[in-house]
């Protein structure tokens, strides 16, 4: 006898979880369960009311900032789920209410239509180095703040720094050296060059930690794969394999492409085919790494020292797909400039090459360990 399919969208917030269940069969009922506390307990209680009558549940909510413990306890419960992005769930444009109830049974109702996108859903091991990588990221912004209110400050005063380069040990002892002319003035310079110096100090515990962390990560393979590119050092590296993921589940470079935000809008109809900016959606931290690694593309084709080191042991045929990339993309930088492309769309165009020689390059890591998308 088939057993009864029971869709669930669940309307997930940080301390409500609102609950509601489309039967299987288009003309099935949609019913309201009601709401429960996001304790996983409560949850499990209440999908276990659900298919009290023994029926298959199938399970959908909306990714957010309560990340994937839910999905991992139902994973685990033996409980089908999936998370889905919001950004390509359909919207009914017309409707202009929107509520806890509302948006629940709409996940019910789009997910026993098969109309709902899920995300990727991470390993927690992967999580966890990604979690690392974007604290790095987010240390790393903490500091230009904090330089860039020192100078603000310094600017305000009169006091511009004439050196070569900002941040050198020069800088610095200027910085250290400068006399204000109020006791406030230079405390509050003080406490400006304290604020960046931790900000450093944070920047290279997280740096070190991930060096001592990444060799032991199940996806080193990948990351050793992608430091053969110029522009890929460990932390590049891993932040685009912690952010990607098994790059396997994209079938072309293109997809990874699009996964990205790094192709261009479309608005065709007709004859009319018009081409507008990237779409910017998908994974921001990875375009951004991207677009990071590809500012060496100016520079003429080199394996420095560094890169060689990185480049020990590996391959052939990685040593020479490397080459191919830095001779590819100089090429192509130099060409669109010479064109009269402006430099920032140069760098997306770069940025978008090199996501699909990443692709390439992944796509002769050994991951024994690698698991197929949730």
């Amino acid at each position: 006898m088939k057993k009864t399919q029971h869709y669930v969208g669940l309307d997930v917030h940080k301390d409500t979880i609102m609950i509601a269940v489309a039967d299987g069969g288009r003309e099935g009922e949609v019913r309201l369960y009601g709401q429960v506390s996001s304790d996983l307990h409560a949850v499990e209680r209440a999908l276990r009311k659900v298919g009290a009558d023994g029926g298959e549940l199938h399970v959908a909510y909306e990714a957010g900032p309560t990340g994937y413990v839910l999905y991992r306890r139902l994973r685990q419960l033996g409980i089908d789920c999936v998370v889905v992005a919001p950004s390509r769930t359909p919207v009914d444009k017309g409707n202009r209410r929107k509520t806890d109830r509302r948006d629940a049974q709409m996940l019910a109702r789009l997910h026993r239509a098969g109309e709902l996108t899920a995300v990727h859903v991470p390993e927690a091991v992967d999580e966890a180095i990604r979690d690392l990588t974007r604290a790095r990221a987010d240390a790393v912004r903490d500091l230009t703040r904090a330089r860039q209110r020192l100078k603000s400050f310094l600017l305000r005063h009169g006091y511009r720094y004439s050196g070569k380069a900002n941040w050198s040990e020069a800088h610095r002892r200027y910085l250290r050296e400068l006399e204000l002319p109020a006791p406030s003035l230079k405390a509050v310079l003080e406490e400006y060059l304290l604020a960046v110096t931790q900000c450093e100090e944070r920047v290279s515990r997280l740096e070190q930690l991930l060096g001592l962390q990444a060799p032991l990560w199940r996806l080193y393979p990948a990351v050793e794969a992608l430091m053969t590119i110029r522009g890929f050092q460990l932390v590049a590296a891993a932040v685009l394999v912690a952010e990607l993921g098994d790059v396997r589940r994209f079938a072309h470079p293109r997809e990874l492409m699009a996964f990205l935000g790094l192709v261009p809008k479309e608005e065709s109809t007709g004859e009319s085919r018009r081409l507008g900016s990237i779409t910017k959606a998908g994974n921001a931290h990875a375009r951004w790494i991207l677009i990071e690694t590809v500012q060496h593309a100016w520079l003429p084709p080199k394996v420095s020292a560094q890169l060689s080191k990185r480049q020990e042991g590996q391959p052939a045929a990685r040593r020479e797909l490397s080459w191919k990339i830095q001779v590819r993309l100089h090429k192509r930088a130099w060409h669109l400039s010479r064109r009269g492309v402006m430099k920032p769309k140069v760098t997306v165009a770069l940025a978008r090459e090199m996501a699909g020689f990443a692709w390439a390059m992944l796509q002769t890591a050994d991951w024994p360990a690698m698991t197929r998308a949730a």
